[in-house]
């Protein structure tokens, strides 16, 4: 009978959802700078998960996926397009400083609301935006129907909810002013969300739910602190802090998880975890056993949790091994819709590994960063993972290095100078990426670069602004 009913699931996946009451809705749930390590169903671990840990119970664990970019602004540009992060204009950190912004998004490509509108679902992201401050490029204006969340990159306080003074809370086109963490704020605004949305059961639905924790500043509310304290007295102050942050997102993750059920919207909606990049190692978060963290194109700022999560659909306790990115899930949710994805993606879709199946047709997956301050000088760093072997560089002043990571997952062997037929073929490749990536501008056209003050900086002139940000640790 279980095998008769799989394969029922299988042709009515194969087959498509032609009627809208067969379409399930999608709730994406992204956490920001969240290291391999740091999800406990991983392995163990200091660190306790267990709503996150029941996705994957309840669905499928994805063991060898990796973020689409070593931070922020391009992995979230990635996930929304399903196209490499340098061909949409995102090869870096979109900043709250022109001056100091490393991507533009562009605004002739279609972002995964924009698809799934068209094919009739209504769209939604809450939380963190990170991919513009100005028109064309906020979050109503990229396909998003609703948005409740923060505008900017990182907030200087998870209390204040500031960045460099500035308040980019929004509620669609509205600066609000909101009490409480950031992280509650966006659990409560979620479940709202849904609470209204069961109330139009015609309709499917996407929401975007993009925490911004647990990255840094590391403030976790004071109870949650005090309960990692307790059980775990001789752990070190940093590494105490950012278990409390994590375990406190994921109580968070319980209550829309618990509201999706209570609401009736569980069965048919298809659940998937994932975070943009490793964790920032300075602030003592867990990327093992890989190698690194955030900013590094060493497996440790690339590898992240992944897991999706579709009752009646998903066998429940699935696991792959697949090797993909993150912005896979753009042409799967397409295709789960029943829209078609366009040509031009660079993503694949994961229905095949979701039924039990598998993707044959191996392909390259390219990382490519621009940064500036002083470690980058707005040059690009990149990588590229081809099989087994992965050609890498961790900024633009130092050699390429070759690992074989099927022997080395660690990559602790650079063969480089050994491997020279591997080196010269995957470093011809990684040129044709960047060319091609070149061709789509990074910078904000000048005739649309405000020529004073920037408009979202409280009208203050270039030099009264707060400085930008140019060290390592903000990003």
């Amino acid at each position: 009978m279980r095998i008769l009913l799989f394969v029922s699931m299988l042709l009515a996946l194969s087959n498509g959802f032609a009627a809208a009451a067969d379409r399930p809705n999608f709730l994406l749930i992204f956490t920001d700078d969240h290291g391999y390590g740091d999800v406990s169903t991983y392995h163990e671990s200091d660190v306790r998960t267990p709503n996150i840990d029941r996705i994957a119970a309840e669905g499928m664990l994805f063991t060898m996926m990796r973020a689409n970019c070593t931070v922020c602004s391009p992995s979230r540009a990635a996930l929304l397009t399903g196209r490499y992060p340098d061909r949409v204009g995102v090869p870096g950190v979109i900043r709250t400083h022109p001056e100091n912004s490393w991507g533009y998004l562009d605004p002739g490509v279609p972002t995964l609301a924009d698809e799934l509108k068209k094919a009739g679902y209504q769209t939604a992201i809450v939380g963190k935006w990170h991919l513009g401050l100005e028109s064309p490029n906020t979050p109503n204006e990229r396909g998003f129907d609703f948005f409740h969340g923060f505008l900017g990159d990182m907030m200087d306080s998870y209390t204040t909810h500031l960045r460099h003074g500035n308040n980019y809370l929004r509620r669609n086109g509205e600066t609000i002013a909101a009490e409480g963490h950031a992280t509650d704020l966006f659990t409560a605004w979620a479940g709202e969300y849904l609470r209204e949305r069961a109330k139009h059961s015609d309709q499917p639905f996407f929401l975007y739910l993009a925490y911004n924790a647990p990255h840094f500043p590391i403030e976790p509310p004071r109870e949650w602190l005090a309960k990692v304290r307790e059980r775990a007295p001789q752990m070190d102050e940093k590494r105490a802090k950012n278990v409390a942050l994590i375990e406190h997102l994921d109580e968070g993750i319980g209550r829309v998880l618990g509201v999706l059920r209570e609401a009736g919207l569980e069965q048919n909606t298809l659940v998937a975890f994932s975070a943009d990049n490793g964790g920032s190692l300075p602030h003592a978060q867990n990327n093992d056993p890989w190698r690194d963290g955030k900013q590094s194109h060493y497996d440790g700022g690339l590898r992240v949790p992944f897991m999706v999560r579709w009752p009646g659909h998903i066998p429940p306790g699935s696991r792959s091994d697949y090797a993909g990115l993150n912005f896979d899930l753009f042409p799967t949710f397409l295709e789960l819709a029943g829209a078609k994805p366009a040509a031009e993606l660079d993503a694949v879709s994961l229905v095949p590994v979701l039924t039990g199946g598998t993707l044959a047709t191996p392909r390259d997956l390219y990382f490519v960063r621009r940064e500036g301050g002083l470690d980058y000088g707005g040059k690009s760093y990149e990588a590229i993972i081809r099989g087994e072997w992965k050609l890498l560089q961790n900024d633009p002043y130092s050699p390429l290095e070759l690992y074989n990571l099927k022997n080395d997952p660690q990559e602790k062997e650079n063969l480089a100078a050994t491997q020279k037929k591997v080196f010269r073929e995957l470093a011809s490749a990684l040129r044709a990426h960047i060319q091609r990536g070149g061709a789509t501008p990074w910078q904000q056209p000048a005739g649309l670069i405000p020529t004073s003050a920037h408009p979202l900086c409280c009208g203050l002139p270039t030099a009264a602004r707060p400085r930008p940000e140019v060290s390592q640790n903000h990003r």
